[in-house]
């Protein structure tokens, strides 16, 4: 499952908001780990890890990703071309 940005969300954190620009999403069988590229007001760029619950609900505990759910990650990313980028400079 993978969201390509055509329906930007809104976040907001302490240091700044802006808009999730890129999402890969994978439906594992303890919730959805979750990439997410985000854009700030100020241009700059950051990646978030994260999970959301099989109700849509976004978690506030660690990312804790099982190794069942590599391949969809993996998957997921390939819709997410700016996403993907910033993880091969991550592992490459």
């Amino acid at each position: 499952m993978t969201h390509d940005g055509s329906k930007r969300r809104q976040f907001q954190l302490h240091w700044g908001s802006g808009t999730i620009a890129e999402e890969a999403k994978h439906e594992g069988v303890r919730h959805l780990p979750t990439i997410q590229l985000l854009e700030f007001e100020d241009g700059s760029v950051s990646l978030r890890f994260c999970h959301y619950s099989h109700s849509g609900r976004f978690q506030r505990s660690p990312l804790i990703v099982d190794e069942a759910d590599i391949n969809g990650l993996k998957e997921a990313l390939e819709d997410t071309p700016r996403l993907k980028s910033l993880m091969e400079r991550l592992v490459g």
